[in-house]
């Protein structure tokens, strides 16, 4: 009789494990990353591949970030701003990428059911990175790529981005 019980229990753990993806089971389909600059207080602004804004504060903040847009195979990717006056804005992006227990956890038991079905319908196969990132912001204003230059009062420069400014002209 216990033989029977048991068996039942191996069957059924093997239905599960096999209409379920790894990742599914471990994952979730939302990420906490933590953003830092320095100085701190910078300006905070994170748009996802459609352009819409999913975020806008300040350094330091942690955010909880969706890691699939809902499609099959559709991992997200952000764009992180860091602005503060008298500094260069600085860009990253960040793209979701397959973590470890999609990857390995499927090929133990998930198989081909939770490899192109289960896991790349949910998100929580992704994985954003970093989940810490800390920017040092540099002095200066912003340049575009034509070699424009940019003008700003020094009432305008932060205190600490001073000492690294250069004469370029001085009327006489």
């Amino acid at each position: 009789m216990k033989l029977k019980s048991l068996s039942r229990v191996l069957v059924a753990a093997g239905l599960v494990a096999s209409i379920s993806g790894c990742a599914s089971i471990v994952g979730n389909p939302e990420q906490t990353l933590t953003f830092t600059s320095t100085p701190s207080q910078a300006g905070l602004s994170i748009t996802d591949e459609r352009g819409k804004e999913v975020f806008d504060g300040n350094t330091p903040s942690t955010v909880s970030l969706r890691k699939s847009d809902g499609t099959y195979f559709g991992g997200k990717t952000y764009r992180v701003s860091f602005s503060k006056p008298g500094y260069r804005t600085h860009e990253i992006t960040l793209d979701a990428k397959p973590n470890g227990w999609y990857v390995g956890g499927n090929l133990l038991m998930g198989g081909i059911v939770g490899w192109l079905i289960v896991d790349p319908w949910n998100g929580n196969m992704y994985t954003l990175g970093p989940d810490y990132v800390d920017t040092k912001l540099r002095a200066g204003t912003a340049m575009s790529g034509g070699g424009d230059i940019n003008v700003a009062l020094i009432s305008e420069i932060a205190e600490e981005a001073k000492p690294h400014l250069q004469l370029v002209y001085q009327s006489s």
